[in-house]
Parts: structure tokens; sequence; C-alpha cells
């Protein structure tokens, strides 16, 4: 028998859906804050409980003593003042990462969610909205429980968690407030810990994780020294749309090392903003990045000291902002070079295409690799590879709406992996791809027969993550995708996208008792 597969799309209202997300660990928010507020005490969640079972086991450099950790509530940390939720909004300048966690790549998706400006914020508060939901205040209603909402793996989540806070000698372990009584980012990761199993589960990781946490929508990486030479122009376009964007850096001689030019090695960044300036008579394409750290900035060319600015107009130094807190401006071309990659992701890509009326389509399926039957492995694995499940794809004409340029790419497939265990840092990825073939109208599964002639169309390699992706250009026809690990027999769940500009059909094949 097939494992069982389910066919998701984004407009539906069932559970774990934007609108109604799941229970998380069937804990239910609002019956939670009646029974808090009825019995007039403060809630103390039991499955994260104020202990050192939800700090985990930190890395030594670390260097914490457990034995000092006291858990306190805002209202303890911050008296006589009043705490609150959030201090005039919320914005990317609000928090400070913590001395004992390596978690820049959950704190620089952090400033790509709530990296606004005046332009922009419409656009992203519906994301803010989504994951931090509003009405939350440590005033009216309040019994110590708050509540946050994240993508996992093709369904949202609603997160319970109390505020206490793990604290020595008073200060916060882990993200802290520039505003000391503002605790909307501390209460953030606390129930993104919670949902990856600890705080130390949190240490280590790829920005594009978290910012599909973020959005549930679309990845893309770009490889920056093979960027595209347009890519200014789809970030240019990105940033006036809804779309989350971050970049790494290569990774240095020690752990985050600093280089001279103020760049860290091995480093997660927020890039939040895009501009073009004329200086000398020239345009410069700029880029500005964000370090979560709040300090350590570029130095060099277009930095907030750059003699450069002087040779801008009076209305393009509006860009310029002399100020400390990692936050800095840097040419197109020293971004590329500095950078190894960019991740943008959004709800929908219809930005990549110049013409505003052509709409990006999107669909969902999830599935299964079962041991035995369905973990096929790679096309190596002659005998066995056909046991994949395969996926139907018909891709219609583009619509008059939608343009194409040459070498534009007008599909986007992703393929995520989830070994549905609690803690982050035991879930060991498999090496997984997948592979498209153009198909001739044949039906049903195909047999290991099929492919012992054929010639993908595409393939995308392996790679030790929880997801991959691929961009690229079909021609309107029919299509096979077999999304795998690499050696049979690998036992995981995975969730499968395609995001298109054209009409797509896209269907799990079942399969025929012939097979």
């Amino acid at each position: 028998m097939p494992p069982p597969h389910e066919r998701h799309d984004y407009t539906t209202d069932n559970v774990g859906s934007p609108t109604n997300p799941m229970a998380f660990l069937g804990q239910d928010y609002q019956k939670l804050l009646h029974k808090s507020l009825s019995g007039n005490e403060l809630y103390i969640d039991e499955l994260f409980p104020p202990n050192n079972s939800s700090i985990g086991t930190l890395d030594k450099e670390a260097d914490l003593d457990y034995n000092n950790i006291v858990w306190k509530r805002p209202s303890e940390l911050v008296s006589p003042r009043k705490p609150f939720f959030t201090v005039d909004g919320i914005s990317r300048f609000d928090y400070k990462q913590g001395s004992k966690l390596g978690n820049c790549w959950f704190l620089a998706s952090i400033g790509a969610l709530t990296s606004t400006d005046e332009k922009t914020l419409l656009l992203k508060k519906d994301i803010i909205n989504q994951v931090i939901p509003a009405d939350q205040s440590f005033s009216n209603n309040y019994a110590g429980i708050f509540h946050f909402r994240f993508w996992r793996f093709g369904k949202w989540i609603d997160v319970v968690v109390d505020d206490l806070l793990p604290t020595v000698d008073g200060d916060l372990i882990f993200v802290g407030s520039k505003t000391a009584n503002e605790f909307w980012p501390t209460l953030l990761e606390k129930a993104y810990a919670k949902v990856c199993g600890s705080y130390a589960d949190l240490d280590g990781g790829f920005i594009s994780e978290a910012l599909m946490d973020f959005t549930g929508g679309v990845h893309m990486e770009f490889v920056l020294n093979e960027a595209p030479a347009h890519l200014w122009n789809i970030m240019n376009r990105a940033a006036k749309s809804q779309t989350l964007m971050g970049c790494g850096t290569y990774h240095g001689e020690s752990r985050e090392a600093v280089s001279s030019s103020g760049i860290v090695g091995g480093h997660a960044y927020t890039v939040t903003g895009v501009c073009k300036v004329m200086s000398k008579g020239n345009p410069v394409h700029l880029v500005r990045v964000l370090n979560p750290w709040g300090d350590t900035e570029w130095t060099e060319a277009w930095s907030d000291k750059s003699s450069l600015w002087d040779t801008v107009s009076k209305e393009d130094l509006k860009w310029r902002e002399n100020l400390d807190n990692g936050e800095f401006w840097m040419s197109m071309e020293d971004f590329t070079k500095n950078f190894e990659s960019l991740d943008i992701c959004c709800l929908c890509p219809d930005f990549l295409d110049r013409s505003s009326g052509c709409h990006w389509k999107s669909q969902r399926n999830f599935g299964k690799w079962i041991a035995g039957t369905t973990a096929g492995g790679s096309m190596d694995n002659k005998g066995t590879f056909w046991k994949n499940p395969q996926f139907r794809v018909r891709i219609e004409e583009l619509s008059e709406d939608c343009t194409h340029e040459e070498g534009a790419e007008n599909v986007l497939v992703s393929l995520m992996q989830n070994h549905e265990k609690r803690n982050r840092s035991s879930q060991e990825n498999y090496k997984i791809g997948f592979y498209i073939f153009k198909m001739r109208g044949e039906s049903g599964k195909f047999s290991a027969e099929f492919f012992n002639d054929k010639t993908p169309v595409v393939v995308k390699s392996f790679e030790y993550l929880r997801e991959v992706m691929e961009f690229f250009w079909l021609e309107p026809g029919e299509y096979l995708i077999v999304p795998c690990t690499e050696n049979p027999g690998e036992k995981a769940s995975f969730v499968l996208s395609i995001f298109s500009k054209h009409e797509t059909h896209f269907e799990y094949i079942e399969e025929t008792e012939e097979n």
C-alpha cells in the first residue's frame, strides 16, 4: 500500500492553516488563559517547565552554571517599572543577542520579520501579526501566558509559553531587549525554543529555516559567487513586497571571527533594504545589512563613516545612518564578495515577474519515505529508485498577463524533510534531492524499466539539509517529479511544494495493482 499523501492548498481554513493553526502539544491558548484568569493565578507551562530540562545541554563554551539559574517573570526583572510586551511597536533594533547561545540564524530571521519602514510596514504587518499575535500585554487580561505562531513542515501551529525567564544574577541568559522593560523578543525566543525542544536546540542553524517558519511560503536561495547579473533588481522588487531576506558569510578560521573590514565569519545577517544612489554621476547599487549582535559593522566602502557618502546628492543622503546599531550599507559588488548566500522567503513569489498582472500559483503535497516500500534512494540504486513516491506535473502555456525574459525561471520546487522528532538537535538530516523527468502522456506509477534509459531534465543535487530547492525553466508539458533520499531505506516524512507562474496541475501518482 502507498503511504498516505495529502494535498494542501493555501486558501483552506483546515486545521494547520494560517487562520486556524494547530494547538502545539494540544495546548489551547484561549482555554489556558481563561483557566488562569478564572483561578486568579499566573500560568506555569508544564510542557516547557521553568527548569534545566528546558535549557537543554549547552556547549561547554557557554560556561553556564546551571545551579545559578533562577526563573523570573518580567515584573520581577524590571521592578519598580512596569513590563511591556512592546514599547513603541516592534522593530529590528529592539533586541540583543545573549552570550550563551549561538542562535544568530534565528535572530537574523527576527530582524527580517521586523525590518520595516513607512513604506514596508503595511506589507509586513500581516506576517508580523501572524507570528506575533496582537493584543498581548502585561496589563489587560494578564495571566503570565503568551502565544506565538510558526509554520512547521506544512502546517501553522500556535505555541503557548509562560513568561518565566531564565536568569543569572538578575540578568537574562539569552535574548534580551535594548529597552529593558520590553519583552516580546525574549518571549518569542522562548516559544521557538519550546518548538525546537530546548534553548540548546537553537544553537547553530540556517537562517532559511526560521525564515520559512515565519512565513510558510516559498524559499529561494542564491549562491552569491554564482549570482545572476540581475540579482539586485530581484532584491529591489523583493524589498517592495511581502518578503523576508537574510544572508550568511563564509566560515572563517575560527568560529565567528571578525575580519579587518568588520564582517563576522560563519554568521547570519539580515538584509534590511536596497537602494540606488548617484555617486559622481554614476549609479551605485547598495544593500543594507544588519548584524543581529546589534553592533560590529562593515567599515569599508559605503559604511557609516565612508567618505563616499560625500559624493552623493542631498536627496540620497537620506539613506545614510551613522549609528552604532549593527546596520550598514555596502555596494552590491562588496555584498556578493563578502557573503556566501542570500535567502529570500515570501508568501508568494509574484515579485519575480516584472508584470504586475502575473500571479504565481502554489501547491503542496505531503508524503513519506517508508523503509522497504517507498524509500528507494537515488538513481544510483537502479533496483529500488522507482519505488520512491512519484508526482505528476502538467504545466500549461503562459498566460498573456505574464512575461518571459530570456534565461528567467518559471518554476520553483522545494523538498523539505521532517523526522517528526521533538528535539531539533537530534534530527540528523538525510541527504535529500529530487529528479524531474519529461513525460509523454504515460499513466500510472512508473516501474524500474521506465527509468532505465531516462535522463532527467532537472537534478537537484543531494544535500544534508532540512530543505532543498531548485529554481529553473520548464517548457509547458507533462513532467514527473521523484523526491528521494540519497540512500534507500531511510525513513522520513516530507513536504514537496511547487511554485509556478503557469497554471499547474500537481498530483501524487497512486500505485496500481500491476506495480
